[in-house]
């Protein structure tokens, strides 16, 4: 297999996709198993990947603070069908985020992607949902991708390491009354791409990543 230029000397590989059962299991299981899986991103010119940080899970339609709750909508639909895809939604008239879909058909649930440490093909800011989909180039065109697909997938790294895991209240939600306070954000609290983690703190891996020529020109993807 071929690697790609990145930190940990792990290639980006199709044959590590999460069986299906991965995201059949609660929400809650969801976003915090998915803390240390690699999102990648294959826009037919450049592979882009990512190690998954920190997640934030929605609890829908219960949770006030998940889309979700407003009911059945053009943008939800997604969240109301199968496990495993993703919910792509545009906020601020600028940022297009991420999400799995985590809840079984007819049960809208799903755990934004808040933050990756770049492993390929990323040059721009990672740390936050928006910055996350802007670098790897992911728009509301890919709403409702399979995460096990040849576009837009996830899969394991070739080694886990332990991972410490820690978790805190979601971020920006507080108009969400008590559901504001769930301890439903996930994050390695190690890892300096956290967004909440000091920009300080950055500043070392950012350097590593343009001495190994981390600069997105396409690299070839193990099959």
């Amino acid at each position: 297999m071929i690697k790609m230029g990145d930190f940990s000397g792990t290639p980006v590989s199709r044959s590590r996709k999460p069986p299906r059962s991965f995201f059949e299991r609660g929400t809650l299981t969801v976003a915090r198993a998915l803390i240390g899986m690699h999102l990648v991103h294959d826009d037919g010119r450049t592979v882009r990947a990512g190690r998954i940080v920190e997640t934030e899970a929605y609890l829908g339609p219960r949770d006030l603070a998940a889309h979700s709750a407003r009911g059945r909508t053009r943008r939800t639909e997604v969240m109301f069908g199968p496990r495993g895809h993703a919910y792509v939604y545009f906020i601020y008239g600028f940022w297009d985020l991420l999400n799995v879909i985590s809840g079984p058909p007819g049960a809208p649930q799903a755990v934004l992607l808040r933050a990756l440490e770049p492993l390929a093909g990323l040059t721009e800011r990672t740390w936050g949902p928006g910055l996350l989909c802007r670098a790897l180039h992911i728009d509301r065109r890919l709403n409702g991708a399979d995460l096990r697909g040849d576009v837009l997938w996830l899969e394991e790294p070739r080694k886990r390491p332990a991972v410490r895991i820690a978790r805190a209240t979601r971020i920006g939600v507080d108009y969400a009354g008590d559901w504001a306070h769930r301890p439903w954000r996930f994050f390695d609290r190690d890892s300096p791409f956290v967004s909440t983690a000091p920009a300080r703190l950055r500043q070392r891996p950012r350097a590593a990543a343009a001495a190994m020529g981390n600069n997105g020109v396409r690299a070839p993807v193990a099959r």
